[in-house]
């Protein structure tokens, strides 16, 4: 597809003034990766746009000469973030063009390895720019595109860029979307590149052909640990692409998380699943939040619980097991597995004995130290087995998203911001971005510094 790349006109306003300069040694000028790191990202930013006649944004600079000051401390490994819905940029937002110039500013960078653009305008223009750095910076392993209008055109320039890259590690698409027709191209990039390792899909309207060719390709590609499939557009009732992805997981040893949020996934799909990972021996987070799984596929679940030694986070909140299928994971729980490290049961209709019956399991389980139940039905007798557990030090008051109080004699608890993924979609903007007590998951199973 071809991309008009025209150079717009100058900003209107009054110029702004030219950055301060930092003086360039003498043994770098002949460089120009050195150049434009020492020489200054702001300058060589600002002279670009003045050459290109392209607006120059303030917030731009501004963070651009944080940038230059980490890279005169000697800071590597930098990660430049400009995200749209960051507090620092005050509703600014990077565009396509924007992004044109940053890439040419970042594009011979041996300081900054990882760049988050999210929450902006970057456009399927933008995305041929993505393309066009990721063919040409070598030192780039994060990119972080996440809800920039990219659609199919954009998601096909990127995946092709990726054919011939052998530095990225992850890649974030969340929210693009790319559809089936940018899907498509994806899985088939994964047959060909042996380099990245964490992709993000999520929200990009993905279709039932798409879904089933990632299952397909990840039979044999042995370098993806970390896949996000969620929220596919799907239609019947089949579950066709739980089959194949339980097909790959029988088949692949080597993806540590999946996430399959909002498939539509029932029990019959469940066992599908559950299937699989009596013989998958490399998944370690598993996220099948809302779907339509109750008891029946959490009995499924709790027979793998008893053999498997791999998993360690399973994230079930927005189903509907019951209290019945939460005395099927509490047996398994109290007397066979000791892998399992944390487990999200959060709005699953569960009352007060299922809840009960979950908090006697920690006390015979050495190895479950996070668990999440907001949203179900607590009674007196669930509200005093929880605060027990957090006063008698068996339950990290980080590592659940209640905390107890009493009124009038009586326990009760309230919700705490904590979680598996608190920080998928959004950072806050005080205090620790990516908290281990807000983002246990990734925490606890790794896959890049990212999430």
């Amino acid at each position: 597809m071809e991309l008009s790349q025209k150079q717009p006109g100058p900003a209107s306003g009054s110029p702004l003034p030219a950055p301060s300069r930092t003086p360039t040694p003498a043994w770098a000028v002949a460089d120009d990766s050195v150049s434009a790191s020492i020489g200054g990202l702001q300058e060589y930013y600002y002279d670009l746009c003045m050459e290109k006649s392209q607006e120059i944004k303030p917030f731009i600079l501004q963070i651009l000469q944080e940038v230059d000051k980490e890279i005169e401390k000697g800071s590597v490994g930098i990660t430049l973030n400009i995200a749209g819905n960051s507090r620092s940029v005050s509703g600014e937002r990077v565009t396509g063009e924007d992004f044109w110039i940053l890439c040419r500013v970042l594009k011979n960078n041996s300081y900054i390895n990882g760049l988050d653009v999210r929450y902006n305008l970057l456009s399927d223009v933008g995305a041929y720019y993505a393309a066009k750095l990721l063919q040409k910076q070598h030192n780039l392993i994060y990119l972080n595109l996440m809800f920039n209008d990219i659609g199919p055109e954009g998601g096909e320039l990127i995946a092709k860029a990726l054919h011939k890259n052998r530095t990225l590690k992850h890649l974030r698409l969340t929210g693009n979307k790319i559809e089936n027709k940018g899907g498509m191209f994806f899985a088939a990039m994964l047959q060909i590149n042996s380099s990245l390792e964490k992709l993000d899909l999520g929200d990009c309207d993905l279709g039932m052909q798409s879904v089933i060719a990632f299952a397909t390709v990840l039979t044999q590609n042995q370098t993806i640990k970390g896949l996000n499939l969620n929220r596919p557009i799907l239609y019947g009732e089949q579950e066709e692409s739980t089959v194949h992805l339980g097909h790959m997981l029988k088949e692949n040893q080597c993806l540590v998380e999946l996430h399959m949020c909002k498939h539509d996934i029932k029990n019959c799909g469940m066992k599908q699943l559950c299937d699989a990972l009596h013989l998958n021996r490399s998944l370690q987070y598993l996220d099948v939040s809302c779907n339509k799984i109750t008891q029946d596929g959490m009995k499924c679940l709790a027979d793998v619980l008893k053999s498997n030694i791999t998993l360690e986070v399973i994230d079930l909140s927005f189903n509907r097991m019951e209290n019945a299928g939460a005395n099927y994971l509490s047996d398994a729980l109290a007397s066979h597995n000791r892998t399992l490290k944390a487990l999200s049961v959060v709005s699953n209709n569960i009352e007060g004995k299922g809840l009960v019956a979950l908090s006697q399991s920690m006390k015979t389980n050495p190895t479950l130290s996070h668990i999440y139940i907001w949203g179900n039905k607590f009674d007196e007798a669930t509200c005093v087995a929880y605060s027990d557990l957090i006063h008698t030090g068996r339950l990290k008051s980080d590592n659940t998203d209640v905390e107890p109080f009493v009124v009038d004699g009586h326990v009760y608890l309230a919700e705490v911001s904590n979680g598996l993924k608190r920080h998928y979609y959004w950072t806050p903007g005080y205090g620790e971005a990516c908290s281990p007590s807000s983002n246990a998951g990734f925490s606890l199973a790794p896959v890049g510094q990212h999430l």
